[in-house]
């Protein structure tokens, strides 16, 4: 649904990252949910994924138990930008947005990194 909705309304980005999960929470998880979601919507628009250029240093508790001002702290220097990025249009993807605050995070780190456009695609909003 994500795919056909963005194939329909956004501006075809040059590539999908997905929002990294730091090694403890993926290790425990076994999966990234958000990493799932970008291949499934880059399969369907054509659109590469880019899962090797960011990381996320901080392993933080889920942002659904915490205030807005709490993410927002909870979130800074959390994300870094690896190695230099070939897009100048990015697409975040993440299975569930709250406050938004991880997604900006991770989008202010693009953008110092030579991002023109950070678009945030998420399959739901809580």
């Amino acid at each position: 649904m994500l795919a056909d909705h963005v194939g329909k309304a956004a501006e075809k980005p040059d590539c999908i990252i997905p929002v990294p999960l730091h090694k403890a929470r993926y290790h425990e998880r076994g999966f990234n949910q958000a990493l799932e979601i970008a291949r499934t919507v880059s399969k369907w628009l054509q659109i590469p994924v880019d899962y090797a250029s960011c990381a996320r240093h901080k392993d933080t508790p889920h942002q659904t138990v915490l205030s807005a001002k709490k993410c927002r702290q909870n979130l800074r220097r959390a994300f870094s930008v690896q190695k230099p990025l070939q897009a100048q249009h990015i697409a975040i993807t993440d299975d569930v947005m709250t406050t938004g605050s991880t997604a900006n995070a991770l989008a202010t780190e693009l953008k110092k990194a030579r991002a023109i456009r950070v678009d945030i695609w998420a399959c739901a909003r809580a």
